[in-house]
């Protein structure tokens, strides 16, 4: 990297948060049923269901972890938002997304972030963001389960790059009994045994020794963790509040990005005595 200013300089620049008064920094994570927002000096600021209101009644932006709206997610922002961010400060943001169908969200959730005023806008893959907040070992290959309210994805992560992954438009909200949670189990065993068929490199077996790091709202379940249990046949190691670990690791990533110079406001310019 070229023109980076010295350390000390961005020592001079930035101050711990939330210590730094001339930044702030806000983690993301727009799920299809919630949206979770933490704020630099405030913590955990935001826990809503995802929806917006354009007049003509409740409006949901985002269907099975695809933003369908991005106008909508932009008013949903700028109403959760922007009165709890400093008016004199731009924003890092830094925003979870789905592996699958990533590249499209990220454009949409850039675009919608924008009414933020963002200072920049980071996005991290969801999986590694709950890996962070697990405090797991990401240089191991590991497999990550998230079971949210309309989707369920299984990630293979190595070195803390995605390897491989799968989902299933299938998550809590669909459960009744038509759909009983050992459906969920079924499918999730469906995914991994896909994925282990088509790695030749042995990864995933590795990973499914260490055990499953299990997150989304689907930890949560008793009765989704007893089927996976008894169908996987490997360790699962669910995530403490295994729904807010997304955005927790989006927070944890916040601190490397307030320090990096490319988010540093531009120093004033330097008196020279005349």
């Amino acid at each position: 990297m070229t023109g980076s200013p010295h350390p000390s300089d961005a020592t001079a620049r930035h101050r711990p948060w939330p210590l730094c008064r001339r930044c702030c920094g806000v983690a993301l994570d727009m799920g299809s049923a919630r949206t979770r927002a933490w704020i630099t000096g405030r913590g955990m600021a935001v826990d809503v269901p995802t929806v917006t209101f354009p007049g003509t009644g409740a409006v949901y932006p985002i269907q099975r972890g695809t933003i369908i709206d991005t106008p909508g997610c932009a008013r949903m922002l700028q109403r959760l938002l922007a009165d709890r961010l400093p008016r004199s400060t731009r924003p890092i943001v830094v925003v979870t997304a789905p592996v699958l169908d990533g590249v499209a969200y990220r454009t949409k959730a850039r675009t919608a972030v924008e009414v933020l005023r963002p200072l920049s806008v980071l996005t991290v893959p969801s999986a590694r963001a709950i890996a962070l907040a697990a405090g797991a070992d990401v240089h191991r290959p590991l497999l990550v389960l998230d079971i949210g309210a309309y989707l369920t994805e299984v990630v293979l992560l190595s070195d803390g790059a995605v390897t491989d992954a799968r989902r299933t438009a299938l998550g809590t909200s669909d459960l009744d009994e038509a759909t009983p949670p050992e459906q969920i189990a079924e499918a999730v065993a469906s995914m991994l045994t896909a994925m282990v068929r088509q790695d030749h490199t042995c990864l995933t077996t590795e990973a499914l020794q260490r055990g499953i790091l299990l997150a989304g709202g689907g930890a949560l379940r008793p009765e989704i963790i007893h089927h996976l249990t008894g169908r996987l046949h490997a360790p699962l190691r669910v995530v403490a509040a295994p729904h807010t670990a997304a955005v927790r690791g989006a927070a944890k990533l916040l601190q490397a990005a307030h320090t990096h110079p490319s988010a540093s406001p531009p120093l004033p310019p330097v008196a020279h005595p005349r």
